[in-house]
């Protein structure tokens, strides 16, 4: 009926600015409001447009949920439909891009891209030439890189089919992106998304450009271009997949790098492109990567810093967070290319993160239990290593003055490792292990950390429908 987008429209507007309507809330109102709107006509998305805008003008700390939605639904609009001879709009959008509330700056770049969506032969030069005059401000030039992104993506991940980047806007996209790898952290990262995303569209051009930076003497700059390849996976069969096969080894292989955050960057990608395409772009090449890899799963002393805080010295591990990455790549392939990973290889890496941090040991808790369950006999010829750092982890006590956060990150860690040693417990031959059956006794089976493995027991023998083993 034609009175329905009157009667609907001010009752979404109102649940929209509800005191409970977050971010997703609100977007979701803003889809709806587009359809609504442009399904009605001309008319009414010009309508619906100025009263958009009236909210928008309203200032006061009050207003910024009022003010957020209103640039959603711009952004929303401005996808399906061209406000192009409505300047205003881009007007109070790129105003709003300065204000002083993040969530108005964040919902503001969204809606610039939205809008641009709507006329990429209008809007988009003017939207280049804003990115490439803020190179200056990093904190506009973010928002402004967000607003090309949400371009890029609708065109090459949500597909919309009405609009393209032309040959030549692509050129002048891929140079502008590429000259914006030695930016701020933040705004390289939306670069790389970008790059990944644009080599969707235009995947040999884009992919030699990236390539032939692997060997730039920036470390910034090799780090945008590996961190592109995991934004240009996708999970079902797309073009860009038989490019990618001619040269993701290269890409991948700058795990080898001298700069940890070029070989982070590596292990990242490898993940991506395990997980969703293991079979058609990495498992042939697994022979050359899992070397690298497992070189990333070593705590090295030379990225250990000491920081002198005064009464007290601080140390710094540079490599953590590289390693923690490294081994969540190997719980991926793990799953994806289990038949070719050698578990004896494996599980020596293994006893090393087992050593290592607990935000490594978490997930190598979790690929123990894995391997048990799929290559028992392997790790049972391997186990014996493995009894020391899980004996240190399960008899590791706090401090006397630990805080409630501490509490309970110990108690999630001893949890986390008894769930491995139940897993490795089942193994069908595991008496024939005696320092593990030692351990048992001794430890696990020993004081208050029994009712913990028993409780840990009763859990899994709920979840798979059975009975605990009776080990008391």
């Amino acid at each position: 009926p034609a009175a329905a987008p009157d009667a609907l429209l001010p009752e979404l507007l109102a649940a929209g600015q509800a005191s409970d309507a977050g971010k997703q809330a609100q977007s979701s109102v803003a889809q709806c409001v587009a359809v609504l709107c442009c399904a009605a006509g001309g008319a009414r998305v010009e309508g619906t447009v100025t009263k958009l805008l009236e909210a928008l003008s309203k200032a006061g700390g009050d207003a910024v949920a009022g003010q957020r939605l209103a640039l959603l639904c711009l952004g929303a609009i401005g996808r399906r439909a061209d406000l192009s001879k409505m300047p205003q709009v881009e007007a109070a959008i790129t105003q709003a891009l300065g204000a002083e509330s993040d969530e108005i700056r964040g919902a503001a770049s969204l809606a610039l891209g939205g809008l641009a969506c709507g006329n990429l032969p209008h809007y988009m030069p003017s939207l280049l030439r804003q990115i490439s005059s803020t190179q200056g401000a990093p904190k506009q030039q973010y928002l402004l890189l967000q607003a090309l992104s949400e371009v890029i993506t609708t065109i090459a991940v949500v597909g919309q089919a009405k609009i393209d980047l032309s040959a030549s806007d692509t050129e002048q996209v891929l140079t502008l992106l590429l000259s914006n790898c030695e930016a701020e952290e933040e705004c390289r990262n939306v670069v790389a998304e970008c790059l990944g995303h644009l080599a969707l569209l235009h995947p040999e051009r884009v992919l030699a450009a990236l390539q032939q930076r692997i060997s730039s003497p920036s470390a910034n700059v090799r780090t945008v271009v590996v961190s592109a390849i995991k934004y240009t996976v996708v999970e079902k069969p797309h073009p860009v997949d038989e490019h990618l096969q001619r040269c993701v080894l290269d890409f991948l292989s700058m795990m080898s790098d001298p700069d940890r955050h070029v070989r982070r960057a590596a292990v990242v990608a490898l993940s991506a492109v395990a997980h969703q395409k293991a079979v058609a772009l990495v498992a042939m090449h697994l022979g050359a990567l899992l070397p690298k890899l497992y070189e990333q799963t070593v705590v090295r002393e030379d990225m250990i810093r000491t920081v002198d805080l005064g009464p007290f010295k601080h140390k710094i591990d540079d490599g953590l967070e590289l390693r923690k990455a490294a081994f969540e790549c190997l719980d991926i392939l793990l799953d994806s290319c289990r038949g070719q990973l050698e578990t004896s290889v494996f599980v020596s890496h293994l006893e090393s993160g087992l050593k290592d941090h607990p935000d490594v040991k978490s997930p190598c808790h979790l690929m123990l239990a894995k391997v048990a369950a799929s290559d028992p006999t392997a790790l049972l010829a391997g186990l014996e290593k493995l009894v020391e750092p899980l004996e240190k982890t399960l008899t590791t006590k706090l401090k006397s003055d630990a805080v409630k956060q501490e509490v309970d990150r110990h108690e999630d860690m001893l949890r986390s490792c008894l769930r491995a040693v139940d897993a490795v417990n089942r193994i069908p031959a595991i008496d024939t292990c005696a320092p593990f059956q030692a351990f048992m006794k001794r430890t696990v089976m020993a004081g208050p950390l029994k009712d913990k493995f028993l409780q840990i027991e009763r859990e899994r023998a709920e979840a798979e429908g059975g009975d605990a083993m009776d080990l008391s």
